[in-house]
């Protein structure tokens, strides 16, 4: 269940910045400054009559941590507020929140439409774990407009799509597909996670539900796992919630209350990110190891027109980059940074690198990496909060320490 906040805002819209730190709090008896950490599985009820009536749904009252706890309702309240959501649900990780989106909506005889351009275990969950429940799924190039129309002229259930996309960075037209899937009677489920809901709201343009891992951005500091399912009332509580209930993805209240906290700072954090993830793409693209450097913001990205149409704001905190050399290169250049990490996280204070192949998209195959761009001299990077200088410094040294290939130093 969820809690009605006791501190209501004044009658006028709030920013975001302000929801990211007043949205959604209920205060308890003791009137505390900071949002409370409930830290417990169960709740007591006054009467048995209470308990009753509370279990039937006549009643509103706290029954069981798995269903809803006041620290995670909070933060609910406050996703919602920013995403301009009607309804919001925590879950333990940004997988649980894409599998529970999909398979609470989903039945056997079902088909789902996904973009091609998926995090590997979504791509897994699409590719691998529908068919076994007899759900049909078709994967299209997410940028072309002509795959999404040959494969929603028929009727489908539901669309899944991430924008930008990982590790390319792909950006899908929004409304266009989202038109064409309710037209088939799918709802759109958007992977808004490299976006945040400060750069980009897909509930404005067309899609029907928004997912995120907050252990990115939101959380912000490496710290806990979380997700978040966004979208209609109706559909969270009828469709999400008896899902969400009786299989458990829940999140441990401990958690929520750290993505409370990081919410506080992330336009701050977001901001920082953005400017330096620009700065270094344009600075990528002067040097003669990098082959190509995506970055949504960029003019020379393939769809820069549609990336600042709908993330107006800024091009995001990823910059994925290949290197010319291949594998050998691009680990030869991960092993020589000294100031940025090797990991597959993301959205962290802390800048890091990836090599999709070897990592988080190893598993789909070498022929479905080539169908994404994926090389062997993929590189992710997640900037962080250090001084630009100081990360430019360390891309530079590690980049003479990966070598440049004969053909590019003889251009």
């Amino acid at each position: 269940m969820s809690s009605t906040p006791d501190n209501s805002p004044p009658g006028r819209p709030l920013r975001p910045a302000t929801l990211l730190v007043r949205g959604g709090t209920t205060r308890s008896g003791h009137g505390e400054t900071a949002e409370a950490l409930f830290l417990t599985s169960g709740f007591v009820y006054d009467s048995a009559a209470q308990a009753e009536a509370t279990f039937a749904g006549t009643e509103r009252h706290f029954q069981y941590s798995r269903f809803g706890n006041p620290t995670v309702s909070m933060l609910e309240q406050r996703l919602a507020l920013l995403e301009g959501a009607e309804a919001c649900r925590m879950t333990a990780s940004g997988m649980a929140a894409v599998h529970a989106a999909m398979l609470s909506h989903l039945k056997t005889g079902d088909r789902v439409v996904a973009s091609r351009a998926l995090f590997g275990s979504c791509h897994w969950i699409v590719s691998t774990l529908l068919p076994r429940y007899g759900i049909a799924a078709e994967f299209v190039d997410g940028g072309d407009l002509g795959q999404w129309r040959a494969a929603l002229a028929r009727p489908a259930a539901l669309v899944l799509l991430e924008t930008p996309s990982n590790p390319m960075l792909e950006i899908v037209d929004l409304p266009a597909v989202a038109a064409l899937a309710h037209a088939a009677g799918a709802i759109v489920v958007v992977d808004n996670v490299f976006a945040t809901p400060l750069l980009q709201k897909p509930l404005e343009m067309g899609a029907d539900v928004v997912v995120y891992s907050c252990t990115k951005h939101m959380d912000g500091q490496g710290r806990v796992l979380g997700g978040a399912v966004l979208g209609r009332a109706k559909w969270v509580d009828e469709v999400l919630q008896p899902f969400i209930r009786n299989t458990g993805p829940s999140l441990s209240p401990f958690n929520a209350w750290l993505i409370l906290k990081g919410l506080e700072t992330l336009p701050l954090r977001l901001n920082a990110m953005c400017a330096g993830a620009a700065e270094i793409a344009d600075w990528m693209a002067t040097r003669p190891e990098v082959s190509r450097v995506l970055y949504p913001h960029r003019a020379d990205h393939p769809q820069a027109a549609l990336a600042r149409r709908q993330m107006p704001e800024a091009g995001g905190s990823l910059v994925t980059f290949d290197l010319a050399g291949g594998k050998a290169a691009a680990f030869r250049f991960c092993d020589a940074l000294r100031l940025i990490d090797i990991s597959n996280n993301l959205g962290d204070s802390k800048s890091l690198v990836t090599h999709p192949a070897t990592t988080t998209h190893m598993r789909i195959g070498a022929e479905e990496r080539a169908k994404l761009g994926i090389t062997d001299g993929t590189i992710r990077l997640s900037v962080g909060l250090e001084d630009v200088r100081d990360l430019i410094d360390d891309l530079g040294a590690a980049l003479d320490a990966a070598g440049v290939p004969a053909r590019r130093a003889a251009e």
